[in-house]
């Protein structure tokens, strides 16, 4: 397949926006990819590689474009179209609502702690405490009726290759 601007191949698995990524373009970042990690190594695309133009070697929050991978990444946690949870092997990432149907039906073959929406709240005191939403709480009445139209074989196509793979769930059922 070939790809058209503005991406532009980044590393084996991500891509970048030519030029800063304004949250329009990381929305439609994730939504092309349907399940993108933050920041973690793994078998999809990284969202923070995409933001930065490159691999980063360590902490995003070092990188010369940290202030605006944060910003981005501040956008979609924002967005009601991600969820932010760690379904690709435990680890941070963010799932389009488009996938989450496929999400729901496949939810017996993740841990369920892989499937609580993730993310934080401010304090008056100006921490940031973790908050998570356990599966299904955070889930929608539209998702939770498409994925009961979905066979579980459909549903790990549309979450692509790396659900099947060893190691990326819990015991299938």
């Amino acid at each position: 397949m070939v790809r058209s601007a503005p991406f532009a191949r980044v590393s084996n698995h991500a891509q970048c926006f030519n030029g800063p990524m304004t949250p329009e373009q990381a929305l439609a970042f994730v939504r092309e990819h349907g399940v993108v990690l933050v920041a973690a190594k793994g078998p999809v695309a990284k969202l923070t590689e995409a933001i930065a133009g490159e691999p980063i070697k360590g902490s995003w929050w070092a990188h010369a474009k940290g202030r605006e991978i944060f910003r981005v990444l501040q956008s979609l946690a924002d967005s009601p179209d991600v969820l932010s949870c760690r379904l690709v092997g435990g680890k941070v990432c963010l799932v389009h609502r488009r996938l989450w149907p496929a999400m729901i039906r496949a939810a017996a073959r993740f841990p369920p702690d892989w499937l609580a929406k993730t993310g934080d709240e401010h304090t008056e005191t100006g921490r940031h405490v973790r908050k998570d939403v356990p599966f299904p709480d955070w889930a929608d009445r539209e998702s939770l009726a498409q994925a009961e139209a979905l066979t579980e074989e459909d549903a790990l196509d549309a979450l692509g290759p790396w659900s099947r793979a060893p190691g990326s769930r819990g015991k299938p059922t």
